[in-house]
């Protein structure tokens, strides 16, 4: 079997974790670098029905976008949803760890992906960590090879993205070619989007006032949701993965599932 160490440094090599904001908590999170792992589940999210299916399943290792846990805790009980889920798969014996941040800005990460899966070319990184390594960074920009409608633009990301709408801050008829994009919630990155040309910036989510402020920026946003923004990421990881170390068995969560849900009946 594969020891959980070497897991950790493939994933450390692919997403290092330098490249992680300076208040995420990434790595190894939970379990024994040298124990042996069979089975491999990765997810967006540790939550009820993950934990379920990874203790169900004889999951080895979780290997999770969102860390878990994500800030301190003071004490493991279970009456606290975080701690209990902990104590739930401390008690399983299985490992968790979270490239989160590192991921997002990795040369083959998430923003590289949803840059790709846009057609996007000329592809750098919206905010340069290191002044002397300037294709390293958070988010991405890049172009379309020619000009298309922002409606046009919102049918690319849906059928990427495999979701059924989204919503939308900009005159869906104006022509654009710069985009930018930031996985999960990535208001912030609103103003060096604008400051870089940007006519559009797609991220996950973000707050009303954000919105407003794009509209008074003449920047586009098409805000497809947290989870759809990211969970595609998750599938194409645990591919990677099995790629690597065709010895495990490696899936992305099947019980996993947006909490949001667009209620046209309702």
């Amino acid at each position: 079997m594969t020891a959980l160490r070497e897991i950790c440094e493939f994933l450390d090599t692919f997403a290092p974790l330098q490249l992680a904001e300076d208040w995420d908590n990434v790595g190894l999170l939970v379990g024994d670098p040298g124990r042996p792992v069979g089975r491999v589940m990765t997810c967006l999210t540790v939550t009820p029905a993950s934990v379920a299916e990874a203790v169900e399943d004889g999951v080895d290792l979780i290997v999770t976008h969102h860390p878990m846990p994500f800030r301190p805790l003071k004490r493991l009980t279970t009456e606290q949803t975080p701690s209990r889920l902990l104590l739930q798969l401390i008690r399983a014996d299985v490992a968790v760890y979270s490239p989160h941040t590192a991921f997002d800005s990795a040369a083959q990460g998430i923003n590289q992906q949803l840059a790709d899966g846009l057609g996007l070319t000329d592809v750098l990184p919206l905010v340069v960590h290191d002044p002397q390594r300037p294709e390293q960074g958070a988010g991405r920009y890049g172009l379309l090879s020619q000009p298309i409608r922002l409606a046009d633009l919102v049918q690319e990301l849906k059928r990427f993205l495999g979701i059924a709408g989204l919503h939308v801050v900009g005159d869906r008829n104006c022509d654009v070619r710069c985009i930018a994009v930031a996985c999960g919630a990535a208001g912030e990155f609103l103003e060096p989007a604008a400051r870089l040309g940007c006519d559009v910036l797609v991220t996950g989510e973000t707050t009303f006032h954000t919105c407003l402020e794009a509209e008074a920026l003449g920047v586009a946003l098409l805000l497809p949701g947290h989870y759809a923004s990211e969970r595609f990421a998750v599938e194409t990881l645990a591919d990677r993965l099995a790629d690597r170390f065709p010895k495990l068995t490696v899936w992305a969560s099947r019980r996993e599932e947006d909490p949001l849900f667009w209620a046209t009946d309702a």
